[in-house]
């Protein structure tokens, strides 16, 4: 016969134990354990290549596409505007700065140049495409150069400081007002050589990228923009000053693919560094000294 229901505080009947309860440590134990479980499965997500780990690691399938569009990606953005920067001498005494334009589709590049040391400042326009380097008229001192003086003259007309004067200042010079040579091992040879050669006309194949050794080192921001930041092999024409190094290039790129700056080490903590500071510029590079006549 159904039993009546138990009233609230009323005694259970000998023989009709309630569900026995689990003790509160084994549940606390089951507990612990799950989060332990759950952090460590997170953990190890986080750490694993291409997402977001904080190691340097070899690049994930995602990374060696996005590492495989760099170099078309500065090809399509031509012409563009890049700043080089480079130590004047092994040292690390003075610096050497080219503000130049530079034509992926056609190899060439146009700029103004800067070395600054302790005693003078020098500057001149060049020019520069796969083959070497010409250099446009002797160099001239800028004013008020040497040490302690200063001076508010306008500078000479044959004086550029952008890349946008140089290209205008080259476009009124005749080919035989520039002296060619051919590169050098120098590191400013070897640095302007990286910026005609960096770009590509189609995508590497990531696949094999892959294999030849680029690593994902960190994540970094520049300009308020966020770039992935990988050391990778070797543009065609290689600026390394011993083959049997490592990769000497460094690239930031960023989600899509677009190139923003290139390192290169040009001896032991050396560096020249290649920023594409704007892309698609309006400014033309002209055919001096490349055309006849």
């Amino acid at each position: 016969m159904p039993q009546p229901p138990r009233k609230p505080g009323e005694p259970r009947e000998p023989g009709k134990p309630g569900k026995p309860r689990e003790p509160r440590k084994k549940i606390w134990v089951a507990a612990i354990a799950a989060t332990t479980a759950l952090a460590g499965a997170l953990t190890a997500l986080l750490l694993l290549p291409g997402n977001g780990g904080t190691s340097p690691h070899p690049v994930s399938a995602d990374e060696a596409q996005r590492l495989a569009l760099a170099r078309f990606r500065a090809y399509e953005a031509s012409p563009a505007e890049v700043t080089v920067r480079l130590p004047a001498a092994e040292t690390g005494d003075g610096t050497i700065t080219v503000r130049a334009v530079v034509d992926h589709h056609a190899h060439r590049a146009v700029g103004a140049y800067e070395i600054v040391d302790d005693t003078r400042t020098v500057q001149g326009l060049l020019a520069w495409d796969q083959e070497g380097i010409a250099v446009a008229r002797p160099p001239a001192a800028a004013p008020g150069a040497e040490p302690g003086r200063t001076t508010t003259r306008t500078p000479a007309p044959d004086i550029v400081t952008t890349a946008a004067q140089a290209v205008r200042r080259a476009g009124t010079l005749k080919r035989e007002e520039w002296t060619r040579r051919p590169y050098s091992t120098a590191p400013l040879d070897r640095a302007l050589r990286l910026v005609v050669s960096v770009a590509a006309d189609r995508p590497d194949d990531a696949a094999l990228l892959a294999r030849s050794g680029p690593l994902w080192l960190r994540d970094e921001r520049l300009d308020g923009h966020g770039y992935g930041v990988f050391s990778g092999p070797r543009p065609t024409q290689s600026v390394s000053a011993s083959p049997a190094d490592d990769s000497t290039l460094t690239y930031w790129i960023d989600a899509d693919g677009n190139l923003r700056r290139v390192t290169a080490r040009m001896s032991p903590g050396h560096y020249a560094t290649v920023d594409f500071v704007a892309t698609r510029v309006r400014t033309v590079v002209p055919g001096a000294p490349w055309t006849k006549g």
